[in-house]
C-alpha cells in the first residue's frame, strides 16, 4: 500500500470507530416515555425452588419459564453478603437487555464457574454483541445448576476440572469486560 492508501484506511477506520461509539452511546440510552421497566430485576440462579432460576417477590420465589436470558455482560462481581444467617460470597452478573439484569449465583458454584470460564475465553470485541446465558440443570445431580454462553449463535466451549485456577480465570473475565466498557466509549 502506498501512503495515500495508508492515509484513506486509516479515516475510514476512525470514522467506522467514530460510529461505533454513537451506537453504543444510542443503544445505552434508557427508555423514554411510560414503561413498566424502571429498576433492575434480581434473577437467583440456583435450583432451590423447583426451577433453574427464579425472583423473590417479598419473599415469595416465582420461577422464570424463559430458558435463556440475551443481552450485554456489563458487569462481573463479587460479592460478600449474608444468606440464612452465614457469610457467603455471590457472582453477580449485570445483563443489559430490555432493561437491567442482575443474576446471583454462588461464587464457587457450577453456574459461576461455567460463565467465568466462557467469558474468560472471549475478546472485549465479542462483548460488543449480546450474549445469551442458558441455565442448565446438572443430569445427575438435581442440586446442579451449569449455564451455556453463546456469542450470538455460537456457544462458548470453555472446560474447567479440579485444577483450574479459578483466581486467575476470573482475573481474566473480569479484564475482558474492562476492556469491553472502555473500548466502548
Amino acid at each position: 500500500m502506498n501512503p495515500q492508501e495508508n492515509s484513506e484506511l486509516l479515516a475510514a477506520l476512525m470514522r467506522q470507530e467514530e460510529l461505533l461509539k454513537q451506537l453504543v452511546a444510542a443503544i445505552n440510552k434508557p427508555k423514554l416515555g411510560l414503561h413498566s421497566d424502571a429498576g433492575s430485576s434480581k434473577i437467583y440462579c440456583n435450583r432451590h425452588n423447583g426451577s433453574l432460576w427464579y425472583t423473590l417477590n417479598n419473599s415469595e420465589a416465582s420461577a422464570i419459564t424463559q430458558t435463556a436470558l440475551t443481552g450485554y455482560l456489563k458487569e462481573l462481581k463479587f460479592e460478600k453478603c449474608e444468606r440464612r444467617g452465614k457469610e457467603v460470597y455471590k457472582l453477580l452478573i449485570t445483563i443489559q437487555a430490555d432493561r437491567t439484569y442482575i443474576l446471583e449465583s454462588g461464587h464457587d458454584t457450577h453456574f459461576a464457574k461455567s460463565v467465568l470460564a466462557a467469558i474468560a475465553t472471549l475478546t472485549p470485541e465479542q462483548l460488543y454483541s449480546p450474549i445469551t446465558l442458558q441455565p442448565t440443570p446438572g443430569t445427575t445431580d438435581e442440586s446442579v445448576l451449569f449455564c451455556r454462553v453463546w456469542v450470538g449463535s455460537e456457544l462458548v466451549m470453555a472446560s474447567y476440572n479440579e485444577q483450574t485456577e479459578w483466581r486467575e480465570v476470573s482475573k481474566q473475565a473480569l479484564a475482558v469486560i474492562k476492556a469491553a466498557n472502555e473500548m466502548a466509549f
